[in-house]
């Protein structure tokens, strides 16, 4: 597991370089800007990652609830006019200057803990709404409803996505999981409808080629980088579309790229070194020592898998634009640092698993 994000953050350490080179050199007149500001936070990444893998994951469970509340002041100090920094019409950050980070991404983990804990301590209260059921719509509709204030809808899915991967596991009935779904799937489309950017993504999604010079032309640049590509690509450093044809080709549409300088071959390998991710995650919570080691496992495999299938889905047209990074390999430095604290949570769960087998 380990390997396999070491492998990712490489390749996404090399293509980067290869995407963020000629808009690196127009706005700062240096092609190595954005590889030297990736190379930090994959250090910083991976030292999170060594830090949380050596740590028994079960100590982790008493900062839940201290982690999601520090989570929630932070969501909401970044919508506080003057603090949080906006991008693009989004308030998502805080911070200064280059030294910015996301609170999503700490709600994200926080989640995720305090709800691990408190499905395993009411593991055989599950059928009653009230101690459960309940408690988990109240925490994913404050912290959901925060994210999609700032906005971003791409976040509120991937938690989502967390708090019903660790609800399946932990045995929730399948009947309040479903109702649960279609309960988000009419407030998602409901969001996705009134604001007319969302719409407009939507409407992409359906008809990529309706707007392809206006509001589609993201999407359809993409389509037309992954087409150039072919089968075995036009070559790494030879992209055209990171040419300012192809809006963001180093963070949310890293992908693209991928598949233009790499071809459907490099692409193909990329996906299967996610597909591989999610083999070992599910092993490692299979074989969980425990009932909270089965929750975090769980639910650290669909955050990171849940967020890979969102972004490709998204570049390839299969899925609406939602605006995530590709994890381990889009640039950016919160996301990166927090999903490889997660990752060593996630590995340290399988070592216990290995230590009490032999």
């Amino acid at each position: 597991m380990v390997g396999l994000t070491i492998v990712l953050c490489i390749v996404g350490l090399v293509m980067v370089l290869s995407s963020s080179s000629v808009e690196a050199l127009r706005k700062y007149g240096s092609a190595w800007v954005f590889f030297e500001r990736q190379v930090m936070w994959v250090a910083l990444g991976g030292a999170a990652l060594w830090f949380s893998s050596r740590v028994d994951y079960r100590r982790w469970r008493r900062f839940g609830r201290a982690l999601l509340v520090v989570s929630v002041g932070l969501l909401l100090l970044v919508l506080v006019p003057g603090i949080g920094i906006s991008v693009s019409g989004s308030t998502r950050w805080l911070g200064y200057g280059p030294l910015q980070f996301q609170p999503s991404e700490f709600a994200k983990l926080g989640v995720l803990l305090y709800l691990a804990d408190l499905l395993d301590r009411r593991s055989g209260q599950l059928h009653d709404a009230k101690l459960t059921l309940y408690p988990v719509v109240a925490i994913l509709a404050a912290v959901g409803g925060l994210v999609m204030l700032q906005p971003d809808m791409g976040t509120t899915i991937v938690i989502t996505s967390i708090v019903i991967a660790v609800q399946f596991v932990a045995g929730t009935p399948m009947g309040a999981l479903i109702a649960q779904l279609m309960g988000m799937g009419l407030v998602g489309m409901g969001y996705g409808l009134v604001a007319p950017y969302r719409r407009a993504r939507l409407m992409c999604f359906l008809h990529p080629a309706h707007d392809a010079a206006g509001k589609c032309y993201q999407l359809s640049q993409s389509l037309v980088g992954l087409g150039t590509g072919n089968i075995v690509g036009v070559g790494l450093g030879a992209s055209r579309a990171k040419w300012g044809f192809l809006p963001n080709a180093h963070t949310d549409f890293i992908f693209s790229i991928i598949g233009e300088e790499l071809g459907l071959i490099g692409a193909a390998v990329v996906v299967g070194l996610f597909a591989g991710f999610a083999w070992l995650g599910v092993r490692a919570a299979l074989r969980a020592p425990d009932r909270f080691g089965v929750l975090v496992a769980a639910g650290v495999t669909a955050w990171v898998i849940g967020q890979a299938v969102l972004n490709i889905g998204a570049v390839i047209g299969i899925l609406p634009v939602t605006g995530v990074p590709l994890p381990f390999v889009s640039f950016g430095g919160s996301s990166l640092v927090i999903t490889m604290f997660a990752v060593g949570i996630l590995a340290n769960v399988a070592r216990q698993e290995k230590a009490r087998r032999a």
